[in-house]
């Protein structure tokens, strides 16, 4: 009689890790699908035809520099916590944003070529 019940405390112990273990792969789910949902809500939001933020820079904690388009001109203003400073126009042609722009790359692919990375790196390791 000890061992039966010894052995149906063990299969609801089991019973009960499969449980949670599934709830935290839903939970997980459901906050991936929250996100993505949130950040596509966030950028139709955010789209505007005559005013692009093109680049950011941190200066210090709370403090940014921003190269802002505003119609087919550039300004460069200062964000902080409670300002905005306008600091000067800048001209088209003194601009650079081949390196700051996105190559289009989503999330996926940069994950993908991490793993590839990680496991170049795995398999030097190894050889020496």
């Amino acid at each position: 009689m000890v061992t039966l019940t010894a052995g149906m405390d063990g299969i609801r112990s089991v019973a009960q890790l499969l449980t949670i273990f599934l709830i935290f792969i839903l939970v997980l789910f459901l906050t991936y699908w929250a996100t993505r949902f949130a950040g596509n809500f966030q950028k139709q939001q955010m789209a505007g035809k005559n005013i692009q933020v093109m680049e950011t820079v941190s200066v210090s904690n709370g403090k940014f520099l921003q190269i802002v388009k505003i119609g087919n001109r550039y300004f460069v203003i200062g964000v902080s916590k409670d300002n905005i400073t306008y600091l000067c126009e800048l001209k088209e042609e003194d601009l650079d944003f081949s390196s700051s722009q996105s190559t289009g790359d989503s999330f996926k692919n940069i994950l993908e070529k991490f793993r590839k990375n990680g496991q170049v790196l795995n398999n030097e390791e190894n050889d020496h």
